[in-house]
């Protein structure tokens, strides 16, 4: 199998094609992406400046932290701002959060890659796997992986890429189709995970700060969600092949040279590494389930999914990855083992330079509070307009998308917007489990279009793998079908169960119970 370099070339002269090759023309334009991520850190800075000069201000009850706050426009431009920028830069660095997750995980990957595991076991998804239902099960599997905090983001969506590129197709398609899944479909699963919980604890704490004698439980969107999860298969599949991928064109930067087959070192390989994975499993579940297991603190599991899951994902890639390459011989010693994580490392040194200004950014951004002034005076407007009923619900869901853009964290925007939405609703006759999941589309939607996202860069990176002329304009102008497909198709779903009553969850229900 060898792999050559050349560029892909794109079909189709509609105007979809036309406004997207136009954005991402745009967006390619502009510098790049590290030198984009240091230029909005400067104006930041200039801005953070205008907006204290001019006294900028906004009250509201944050439900996170129980009190009435007034947050004011704090500037970069002073000796207070200039000693933060200066004595946190160390520690915005090593404290993005994605950075951490992206290299650990990326220690066992490294090993099942450079073992030949993950080759291995992709030529046997490609003999055993219809073609006509890789799309659905790379988005499915997106969905599904939000259940485990960022996994899909460091381990999914390379996965996708080289997935497409086993079956001859456009890798950058792949990459597309698992972050749609991964992070446009965030609110959407089978299984509740540690969202659920907390996004229900601050609505509760919102109705207390309303006066509202009522409690919400966190399985109360779980109807919803789990509806929601064919539908953003259904849709990611169908934006995949009938819009970005045949926009891409043909990928010709790898060529088959030799007949696609597992050969009897590889099967070999492949049973140890089952084997291994099963004890691994095993001993993972042995871990994690009895009422006294090691991985529980006070009888749960929220310190292991918060801070443990990352390496536990690194060790799940590296024991099957190690059992295969002893088994199939590609591993002699600790040294061959030592080479492959070097080796993965060493194609992260682009990344690691990406992440320092993408983090400056972000810190300057969240220390400034232009995002929280951003999000409070969104809420406010939308609850100015006066709007009832159906047209409320979806002005509240566009407003949570656009705030999405400037503030990434879930639970820091419905922080904010909770205190002001949840009583505002119940008023109108809305429960609050139906208010937090309107919220809960718009805060997905916009997830795979805004550089802001934390890990938006990390997508950058492993798309410039495969086309290094790949920047935010690409990724943009690829992710926009899903995020706006993805808005229609999960409001009209809201609409449709609106006007049929449906319950959203177990004792859950649109509207209030007179």
């Amino acid at each position: 199998m060898k792999i050559t370099v050349t560029s892909k070339k794109k079909s189709g002269k509609g105007f979809l094609t036309f406004f997207l090759d136009g954005i991402e023309k745009v967006g390619n334009k502009l510098p790049h992406p590290v030198t984009l991520f240091a230029l909005l850190a400067l104006a930041i800075i200039i801005i953070s400046d205008i907006c204290f000069r001019t006294g900028l201000t906004v009250n509201f009850y944050d439900a996170r932290q129980k009190a009435e706050k007034t947050v004011e426009a704090i500037s970069l431009l002073n000796a207070e701002g200039l000693r933060f920028m200066i004595n946190s830069a160390t520690k915005n660095f090593t404290s993005f959060h994605p950075l951490g997750t992206v290299l650990v995980a990326m220690l066992g990957v490294g090993v099942a890659e450079g073992t030949g595991l993950i080759n291995a076991s992709l030529k046997k998804l490609v003999l055993s796997t219809p073609k006509r239902l890789i799309t659905a099960v790379v988005v499915f599997a997106g969905v599904m992986s939000n259940i485990a905090s960022d996994a899909g983001y460091v381990v999914l969506i390379p996965l996708g890429a080289i997935v497409f590129l086993s079956f001859k197709r456009h890798p950058l398609a792949g990459i597309a189709a698992a972050f749609a899944g991964v992070s446009g479909g965030f609110s959407a699963n089978l299984l509740l995970g540690t969202l659920d919980p907390l996004l229900t604890g601050i609505t509760n704490e919102a109705l207390i700060a309303g006066g509202i004698n009522a409690s919400i439980q966190a399985n109360s969107n779980y109807y919803f969600m789990v509806a929601s999860t064919f539908l953003i298969t259904i849709l990611g599949t169908f934006i995949t092949e009938k819009i970005v991928e045949p926009r891409l064109g043909e990928y010709k930067g790898r060529i088959f040279e030799e007949k696609i087959e597992v050969t009897k070192e590889e099967k070999k390989g492949l049973v140890a590494a089952g084997l291994a994975l099963l004890v691994f499993g095993a001993i993972m579940l042995l871990l994690m389930l009895p009422e006294n297991a090691v991985l529980k603190v006070d009888g749960d599991l929220k310190t292991f999914t918060s801070n443990g899951l990352v390496p536990a994902i690194m060790l799940f890639f590296f024991f099957p990855g190690l059992a295969y390459g002893i088994a199939a011989g590609n591993v002699k010693n600790d040294k061959d083992v030592v080479k492959c994580m070097s080796k993965a490392m060493a194609t992260m040194g682009g990344y690691l330079v990406l992440a320092f200004f993408a983090a400056q950014f972000i810190e300057y951004f969240t220390y400034t509070n232009l995002g929280i002034i951003l999000a409070i005076s969104g809420a406010e407007f939308l609850r100015s307009i006066g709007f009832i009923g159906l047209p409320l619900i979806i002005g509240f869901i566009i407003v949570a998308g656009f705030i999405n853009l400037f503030v990434g964290s879930a639970s820091a925007k419905w922080g904010i917007m909770a205190p002001v939405f949840v009583p505002m609703m119940y008023e109108l006759g809305f429960t609050p489990e139906f208010t937090q999941l309107a919220y809960r589309i718009g805060d997905s939607c916009t997830n795979i279009i805004t550089p802001l996202m934390s890990y938006f860069a990390v997508i950058v990176v492993f798309a410039q793998k495969y086309d290094e002329d790949t920047g935010i304009g690409t990724l943009i102008s690829t992710m926009i079908p899903y995020s706006i497909i993805f808005l229609l198709g999960w409001t009209a779903l809201l609409v449709v169960w609106y006007l049929f009553g449906w319950p959203i969850g177990p004792d859950a229900f649109i509207h209030l119970v007179k």
